[in-house]
């Protein structure tokens, strides 16, 4: 029997982190900022080329910042998993979406641990951060890592804590926002307290890593179901010719037992639709259906054909769909970032050309849009270019947007995200 590591009480760490994405890049910032070394490991080469040339591939970083990274010669990337060797603890932040039949991929997780596992040594922590479903790191990491002749617990340690990230948003910094945390054992809990309380303000340890996979997936599956009731409620409402944005902002005023949750062209993002169905599909292994998700998932993926509906009704009003064209503003998933992943925009704006409707765009993050095998370039917001259009359709609500040059310009102004809401003449504004 091996002997018993003892946990490394140095204050400064060797973090390793696989997957330099929107979790990955801003946790390693935040450990290096925090005077820790850290390898960031990435498959994806261009990443890896764009951080060498000091360069961001992200809305949520600029040049500057990434240059700043690399101050110090703390900061080391690479698209090879030895760099995991030299670690104390290897985070492992890559992508968990679903497959062609909505289920959950692991693939990328396999993937990370598979090449992660040569260079893997005793006294080592790794961490799972990617968004899964209860269970995840003990049925699938733990016999990984077993398999290669570790003792999880005893000479290498596991346990997962879910990422927090809200890209785009400016809320309050990282490093404020509580960590969640379970590790397989008590000791690999302490370890990974260690780690992550060496950065946050704050460290939530939880008793398993069940709990805090759990955790992730109640925090969206709430957002997910209360978002898509506000969509449905938006169906009903324009029927009833009801502002429901109006009724939300009353109903805010009230102190308690409210939350404002705003309707939309869909919910996008790697995260809210598509964590429930991690946890509805392992629900099922336990012959349990959660119909709120259900429920919530089907709204949600009716909303965009339910833009397309009302848009193609204000512009069949005026001519036919064949000689009508749009300028949309924005595609992305939420406002200020540049990710596309799911985002509802891409299903709408098929959705108008197939009408024959022509289709213009702009979006500051996204120069060019691919559709299949239709590629659209993005356009100038000009004053011109709106004019030249039937309609303006807002489908992301970007902060340096300037909407109320948008009204004064644009004929129609179609707004799905009350992002108009403080333009004076609103007599050509239309909310979905």
């Amino acid at each position: 029997m091996e002997k018993d590591v003892t946990i490394s009480e140095q204050m400064k760490h060797r973090i390793a982190i696989i997957g330099l994405g929107y979790v990955g890049l801003p946790l390693a910032r935040l450990f290096l900022e925090h005077g820790h070394i850290v390898y960031g490991i990435d498959v994806d080469h261009r990443k890896i080329q764009a951080l060498l040339a000091k360069q961001s591939y992200l809305s949520d970083f600029t040049n500057k910042e990434i240059r700043k990274m690399f101050a110090g010669d703390r900061f080391h990337v690479s698209d090879s998993f030895s760099l995991a060797s030299q670690a104390d603890a290897i985070i492992i932040c890559v992508p968990t979406p679903l497959d062609q039949n909505r289920k959950p991929d692991l693939t990328y997780v396999r993937g990370a641990v598979k090449h992660a596992l040569p260079h893997l040594r005793r006294g080592q922590l790794v961490v799972l951060e990617s968004s899964t479903y209860p269970g995840t790191t003990e049925e699938e990491l733990q016999p990984m890592l077993e398999s290669a002749g570790f003792t999880v617990g005893h000479d290498i340690y596991l346990a997962y804590s879910p990422e927090r990230i809200d890209p785009g948003a400016q809320r309050s910094p990282m490093q404020d926002i509580p960590k969640v945390l379970g590790g397989v054992s008590e000791r690999c809990r302490t370890f990974a307290e260690q780690v992550y309380g060496s950065v946050f303000s704050r460290v939530v340890p939880v008793s398993s890593p069940r709990v805090a996979e759990f955790t992730k997936l109640l925090e969206n599956c709430q957002r997910l179901v209360n978002i898509s009731f506000m969509n449905e409620l938006a169906i009903m409402s324009e029927k009833m010719n009801i502002n429901l944005w109006e009724a939300i902002d009353a109903a805010s005023t009230k102190p308690y037992g409210f939350t404002p949750y705003y309707p939309g062209p869909g919910i996008g993002g790697h995260c809210i639709p598509v964590d429930p169905l991690y946890l509805s599909w392992k629900a099922k292994q336990y012959g349990i259906d959660l119909q709120f998700i259900d429920i919530a998932h089907r709204i949600n993926e009716q909303m965009p054909e339910y833009v397309v509906h009302r848009v193609r009704q204000q512009l069949s009003a005026k001519k036919a769909l064949k000689d009508s064209s749009v300028f949309v503003i924005g595609v992305t998933y939420k406002k200020d970032v540049n990710d596309l992943r799911e985002s509802t925009a891409l299903p709408i704006v098929e959705g108008l050309l197939k009408l024959g409707v022509k289709v213009s765009y702009h979006d500051p993050y996204i120069p060019t849009l691919t559709l299949g095998e239709r590629k659209l370039e993005g356009s100038d917001l000009t004053r011109r270019n709106l004019q030249q259009h039937d309609a303006a359709l807002i489908l992301t609500d970007h902060s340096h947007i300037p909407y109320e040059s948008v009204a004064s310009s644009a004929r129609l102004v179609i707004d799905t995200r009350n992002a108009t809401k403080n333009v004076a003449d609103r007599r050509n504004i239309v909310l979905i």
